[in-house]
């Protein structure tokens, strides 16, 4: 049977189903992809509003503490599954920039970290004091919360909530048994490849070869071995084919030829799995996404954090979505040639009353813009 990029769209589109609230859709899809940057909100509720019915800009943080959930990076920092997280530990980890510059240190918040259980890194501020570390972006930032991220990759300690958006730590008994009865190498690496396919198939190879690849900080003593196990998936478990001569490949079971047509409109965010991948998304929607956020303003072409926006499936533009004094402002970019013809106009209503609510706004303000 060939397969088009249509075909490939609709099934791409599978990750959109519904789910019964957010503990489904986080376990569900194993992994969502986390960003600081609120335009109109953060990428993690994004993604779940896309998903979930009636969910409410950080809905997400205030569940956190119900849910089955874990801060951690597979194949970016996001929020996963205790399940997915097995995949993850234990997790060896060499000494990093922090513990170069400030011997010792790691040791002493540790040992704050096992006295209070909890702890807030202000409290570990105020019980070892101010110093600075070089990051990774040319600046410096407190050391002992650079330490206390060094505890959290490395598992001995997790996030157990935030507090005004900063992340509260404390001990990770569940890590620990982990540590003690990991499971077999093999099995975590295959299960790390099986999410990736799953959660951003179908995709061409050479983004999965990616995807695998950015996997590593996940498990970072293990990235030759994650090599050759994506290898050998595969080679011999991964269903694929090739659509204009591009390789593509999926999970067993998802096969892009059984997935219905979608309708309607539907706006998501730049981490999303369905915009993730810009290979993909240049292939089967014809057109390039930038995402351009770290763009200067006179050289942007859609905005600073402008959403794709897809109608029957296909990418036909972009949404610029602000909240200023109760209303949503929208600033709707298409394609050329795509017409807003009465029912795309109705369906867009329908998705932008959808943002409204989850943003808590009281109405909506329309603009539009070709490219």
């Amino acid at each position: 049977m060939s397969l088009t990029p249509a075909d490939l769209r609709a099934a791409a589109l599978r990750t959109l189903a519904p789910a019964q609230g957010v503990q489904a859709a986080l376990s569900r899809m194993g992994f969502v992809q986390a960003d600081p940057i609120r335009a109109p909100a953060r990428a993690q509720d994004l993604t779940l509003m896309a998903r979930v019915q009636d969910y409410r800009a950080g809905d997400l943080e205030r569940l956190y503490p119900t849910l089955d959930a874990e801060e951690d990076i597979i194949p970016n920092y996001g929020f996963v599954t205790r399940d997915v997280q097995r995949l993850l530990h234990p997790r060896e980890v060499p000494p990093g920039r922090v513990e170069r510059e400030h011997p010792g240190l790691i040791a002493d918040v540790r040992a704050v970290l096992h006295e209070r259980g909890e702890v807030h890194p202000r409290d570990v501020i105020a019980a070892l004091g101010a110093r600075r570390a070089s990051n990774y972006w040319g600046g410096n930032s407190q050391a002992t919360t650079r330490a206390l991220d060094t505890l959290h990759y490395r598992g001995e300690a997790r996030i157990v909530r935030r507090d005004g958006g900063v992340r509260v730590y404390a001990l990770s008994p569940h890590l620990d048994a982990l540590r003690a009865d990991p499971l077999p190498t093999p099995d975590r690496l295959r299960g790390v490849v099986y999410l990736l396919a799953r959660l951003y198939g179908p995709l061409p190879e050479a983004s999965l070869r990616y995807l695998t690849s950015l996997s590593g900080y996940g498990l970072p003593h293990l990235r030759a071995d994650l090599r050759g196990a994506l290898r050998d998936v595969m080679k011999g478990e991964l269903e694929g084919a090739r659509v204009d001569g591009v390789p593509y490949v999926w999970a067993p079971g998802d096969h892009p030829g059984d997935a219905p047509a979608s309708r309607g409109v539907r706006i998501v965010n730049p981490f999303d799995p369905l915009a993730w991948d810009r290979r993909r998304f240049e292939h089967l929607h014809g057109w390039a996404y930038r995402f351009e956020a770290y763009t200067p303003a006179p050289k942007r072409t859609m905005g600073y954090y402008a959403l794709p926006l897809l109608h029957a499936g296909r990418a036909v533009g972009w949404a610029n979505l602000s909240v200023g004094s109760g209303t949503l402002n929208a600033g709707i970019g298409l394609r050329p040639g795509v017409r807003r013809s009465a029912t795309f106009t109705a369906a867009l209503d329908r998705e932008l009353d959808r943002h409204r609510a989850f943003l808590n706004a009281a109405q909506v303000a329309v603009s539009f813009d070709h490219a």
